[in-house]
């Protein structure tokens, strides 16, 4: 579970709640018609940027952010290092007896597979960035469209805040349809606000700083599988994780 963004959602919209009932009550801020022209409105012109398949795909990548945090990278060099120890003392086939261990990181499982079976690094490499570069591709395309879900919703609150201004200038001779009007030109302008602010755009953020973490545990398990490929000394291979690693995150496994 990532806690992070699960206390950020029930937070931020705690606040806002919380602020609704210290002045009123939740009723009135409940119209049925502007919740129809920003939500639905927001699903069909997203909709008509991507296609049905990439929006499902993104719900279930939505969840995925509550409930799949990355591994830290830190351990996961430590845990690239020990494998090449071990390949180092009993020889790469040894890892063969690792694999089943492996299969939670299909990544590393995929790249020492192939280094077991002989493949040749330069194969290894290309193969795996471009598996890299294919994840890096798919991420992005989610994350665009919560982007563009972010950019639509305040276009349609504005949509609905015109069209309700307009009902209401066209019915002045009649003082009960005013306040319908007002609630739906001021609730769209609301809801397109709350769904940009607090849930668009922050999943959109998050994907992509998820997808940045992932691409680095990907490059760490790259650069290990490739070092024990070469059968090379795992003290170079610490000091080649430790120029992809970010510099809080570096290591000094053999000190």
């Amino acid at each position: 579970m990532d806690f992070a963004s699960l206390f950020g959602v029930l937070g931020s919209f705690t606040m806002v709640i919380l602020a609704i009932l210290l002045g009123g009550t939740l009723g009135h801020f409940w119209d049925l018609p502007a919740i129809l022209i920003c939500f639905a409105g927001t699903f069909g012109v997203v909709t008509i940027s991507f296609s049905l398949q990439e929006i499902v795909r993104a719900q279930k990548v939505m969840l995925g952010i509550f409930l799949n945090k990355a591994r830290d990278v830190e351990d996961v060099a430590v845990e690239v290092l020990q494998l090449s120890e071990r390949a180092r003392k009993e020889g790469v086939l040894a890892l063969q007896q690792s694999m089943d261990q492996l299969e939670d990181r299909p990544f590393l499982h995929k790249a020492l597979v192939m280094v077991v079976d002989g493949t040749s690094a330069d194969d290894v490499e290309r193969i795996m960035r471009s598996e890299i570069s294919a994840m890096a591709a798919r991420h992005k395309r989610s994350a665009d469209i919560f982007t563009r879900s972010a950019e639509v919703a305040p276009a349609m609150g504005l949509i609905g805040t015109l069209i309700g201004l307009v009902q209401m200038l066209g019915n002045l001779a009649d003082p009960s349809s005013i306040g319908p009007s007002m609630a739906v030109a001021l609730m769209t302008t609301f809801y397109g606000a709350v769904l940009a602010n607090m849930v668009f755009a922050p999943i959109a953020a998050k994907l992509n700083r998820n997808s940045t973490d992932e691409i680095l545990v990907n490059t760490v398990y790259l650069t290990g599988a490739l070092s024990i490929g070469r059968q090379e000394n795992p003290r170079r291979l610490e000091m080649m994780l430790n120029t992809v690693l970010p510099p809080a995150k570096r290591i000094s496994y053999f000190e």
